[in-house]
């Protein structure tokens, strides 16, 4: 695929060999993620506030109440800044200078337009919902009427991106590789636990198998 168009707004300058803007990195760095910080200023003020999302193309979609104040200010047409950091591990270098951490992130930009008619609505909040738990969306109840009057769903077209990964060793100042002192990664990794039953759930109803797959029980229930 071809690279997001760079620009002042885009371009990696603090280490720009770990700058990444082919269209195949960033999308599989914000399709490994659901948490997203979206950014936007209003009236000079800057606000970030973390959400879910979900992407199709290289459109970002997000969504929430009618009346919150992200969603109504993207709705006017302002510009957005949309940023998902994934950890992959600690760096430990043997100067405390060194230290860093290995991650995988994207910072894209684009402008928000309020998605209109119930049924574009239902099809980006299932791709959020799918984005966030796979095969959840077929399982429940859909939004009513009512439901998605009150819900405001916004797409923001990436015109321009960039990610940027740092991965691998420690880099020390030559002097220091002679330390007693252990260097190297530690990995961070994002597990599933148990779930956790609703006190009010109903009898006999069991664990759908597109959750029981994402969790080890050692039980063996």
């Amino acid at each position: 695929m071809s690279d997001f168009p760079k620009s002042e707004r885009n371009i990696v300058r603090r280490r720009a060999e770990r700058g990444r803007y082919d269209r195949d990195t960033v999308h599989a760095i914000l399709d490994a993620a659901s948490l997203c910080h979206l950014g936007f200023v209003v009236e000079g003020q800057p606000f970030v506030i973390p959400t879910l999302y979900g992407r199709a193309g290289d459109t970002i979609y997000v969504h929430g109440s009618s009346v919150s104040r992200m969603l109504t200010s993207l709705s006017e047409g302002i510009r957005a800044c949309v940023t998902v950091t994934l950890n992959d591990g600690i760096v430990l270098a043997r100067s405390a200078f060194h230290h860093s951490m290995n991650y995988r992130s994207v910072t894209a930009f684009g402008t928000g337009l309020v998605i209109e008619g119930d049924d574009d609505k239902l099809t980006a909040l299932k791709l959020i919902s799918e984005n966030v738990l796979r095969g959840r969306w077929d399982d429940v109840r859909e939004p009513t009427k009512k439901e998605l009057n009150v819900t405001t769903v916004i797409a923001i077209e990436i015109e321009e991106a960039a990610a940027k990964i740092r991965e691998g060793d420690p880099k020390d100042d030559a002097r220091d590789y002679d330390l007693p002192v252990w260097a190297g990664v530690l990995p961070i990794e994002t597990s599933y636990g148990s779930p956790v039953a609703d006190t009010k759930l109903g009898e006999g109803i069991e664990i759908p198998e597109y959750i029981r797959h994402l969790y080890s029980d050692e039980s063996g229930k």
